[in-house]
Parts: C-alpha cells; sequence; structure tokens
C-alpha cells in the first residue's frame, strides 16, 4: 500500500470514526444504579436468595429476612449479599406510629424499633416507614391535621425516640415522603432534619409522592433535580414508580402507573441517582413478575439512553 492509499484510507476511517461516537457515547453507560425488586421464586437459604436477585440483575435487593429472624440468619444473608454485589437497600416499618388510636401507635412504635434494629444487624441502608397519619381509618391516609405544627412536633419526637432506642451505627430511620404527611416537600425534609437532630436520620427518595399538582407533573424533572440538590448527601434508598394525569375531568386525578407508562422523567432520575454512591432505586407497588419485568426493562433503557446502567 502507497502513501496516498493509505492516507486516504485512514482518513476515510478516521472520519467513520467521527461520526460513530457521538451515537456511541450516548449508549454507552458511564454511571450506574443499583436497580432492585421483589423476587416472585421462593429460594431456600441465603445463596439461593442472593443467585435469584443476580438472576434478575438486580444489585440491590429488600430485606429478606423478618424481624424475627435469628442472629445466625441475619449473618449468613448478610454474608450472602457481600459475596454477591448486592446492597439491601431497607427494612420496611410501614405502620402509623402518631396513630390516634392510642395501641396502634404504640404497636407501631415498637415495630419502628424492632425493624431499626434488623436494618442495623444485617447491615441494610436505612429502616424506612412514612411519619404517620391522624387518620383513624386509613393508617397512611390524608387529614386534616396531619400537616400542623403540632404533627410535625410529634413526629420529631417519634422518630428521635425511635433512633435513640437503637443508636444505630451503620443504618439510618428514614421517612418516605407523602402527599398528605410530612415531608411532602425537599423543604419540609430539610426542615425535620434540622428538628430531629440525630446523624442516624435519613432520607428516603421517592419523587412521585411529591407530585401534588399539574405544575410539578409537567415539571418534575426540575422537582427530582431540587430534591436530590437539597438532600442528596442524605439519601438512602429510592423507590422507582410512575404517575399519570386523568386527561378527561376536570380536576386533577393522578394515578400511579408502571415505570413507563407514565410522564415520570426517568432519565433525570437515574442520572441524579447514579451521582450518588450505591443508593439503590427499588421497584415497588406493581402486580406481578411480568410487570416487574416491564417496568425495569423499561427503567434500563431510558438509564442508557443517558449513559446510565441499572
Amino acid at each position: 500500500m502507497n502513501r496516498r492509499t493509505f492516507t486516504r484510507n485512514s482518513l476515510s476511517a478516521l472520519g467513520l470514526a467521527v461520526v460513530a461516537a457521538p451515537a456511541f457515547a450516548r449508549i454507552r453507560p458511564k454511571a450506574a444504579v443499583r436497580l432492585g425488586g421483589p423476587i416472585f421464586s421462593k429460594p431456600q437459604g441465603p445463596e439461593e436468595w442472593a443467585a435469584a436477585v443476580r438472576a434478575k440483575g438486580f444489585r440491590a435487593a429488600y430485606c429478606p429476612l423478618p424481624t424475627t429472624a435469628s442472629a445466625v440468619e441475619i449473618q449468613a444473608y448478610e454474608s450472602a449479599a457481600k459475596k454477591a454485589d448486592i446492597v439491601i437497600a431497607e427494612v420496611g416499618a410501614w405502620s402509623n406510629p402518631i396513630s390516634p388510636d392510642a395501641n396502634m401507635a404504640r404497636e407501631a412504635m415498637e415495630k419502628c424499633i424492632q425493624s431499626l434494629h434488623l436494618a442495623e444487624r444485617i447491615g441494610a441502608n436505612c429502616c424506612v416507614n412514612i411519619s404517620g397519619s391522624k387518620n383513624a381509618v386509613h393508617w397512611a391516609g390524608p387529614h386534616r391535621d396531619n400537616l400542623t405544627q403540632d404533627t410535625f412536633d410529634q413526629i420529631v419526637e417519634v422518630t428521635r425516640k425511635i433512633i435513640d432506642a437503637v443508636k444505630p451505627k451503620r443504618t439510618f430511620f428514614a421517612l418516605e415522603p407523602m402527599p398528605w404527611a410530612f415531608p411532602d416537600s425537599a423543604d419540609s425534609y430539610l426542615d425535620l432534619i434540622r428538628a430531629i437532630d440525630r446523624k442516624a436520620f435519613g432520607v428516603h427518595m421517592d419523587p412521585m409522592n411529591l407530585i401534588v399538582s399539574p405544575r410539578l407533573f409537567y415539571d418534575n424533572a426540575n422537582l427530582i433535580r431540587e430534591c436530590f440538590k437539597k438532600l442528596g448527601a442524605h439519601i438512602r434508598s429510592c423507590h422507582a414508580k410512575d404517575i399519570d394525569l386523568r386527561q378527561d375531568y376536570y380536576m386533577p386525578q393522578f394515578s400511579e402507573v408502571r415505570p413507563g407508562l407514565g410522564q415520570l422523567d426517568y432519565q433525570v432520575f437515574l442520572q441524579e441517582v447514579s451521582r450518588l454512591a450505591d443508593i439503590p432505586l427499588m421497584m415497588e407497588h406493581l402486580s406481578s413478575e411480568e410487570e416487574y419485568d416491564l417496568a425495569a426493562a423499561y427503567i434500563r433503557a431510558e438509564g442508557l439512553k443517558v449513559g446510565v446502567s441499572a
């Protein structure tokens, strides 16, 4: 090959590379998110559980054990998770510790303490609950007193008691945002962090739960950015859901839907989560394994568009 031919061919190849580079850059993962979700099989023991999680392509999982698990079981599952590079995202303590029913509130407090203790022993990123509700019928429902100063103060007191009862060193107690209960915005979450004043109080981020108006619905990308800008240093786990707005009605009606069937900006969401170290993104509230598979496929496809693998 003479020099002229070599130069022309080299330039041609270089030209192809230059043209192809931007398209390749758009899909090449440059960051990663630990996606997770429920496991529908019935694995027997920690090794089978870890294998089932990884078989779904997940690198995060819900805590697989109840609060009654023995120390031996807890140690075995923690070891299996570490060996398989799985982050145990959260222990759910779903209950109403500010219920107007004194017995329900007491039982909820006990559940929160036991769940936080489990999270500490198994090395989960957090123990998560909602702050609660004054609704006597629906434990997580709306009530006119949920967003008052008195209720805010009660949440602070209750959360301190839960954390102080366990004194966790490697996990956190976190409150999932709700549309009608504190924290109901990034700023109200910051207010709680300051008021509770405990190092073991963390943030659980579910941006879908903060979308309460058409303005926030259509501008949810900026809502997500605001939440991560203000709260990112405190975030311990995230939920992956989606939201849609009914089109044929004159008052806003929002519906929770499978990721990919709504309008939540997953490209922005994934970019923000990927900037945090080992913070899980956990799918929830779907009705079947097939639904979770479809949701995961959508989330991963959206991630690849912005260079984030999940």
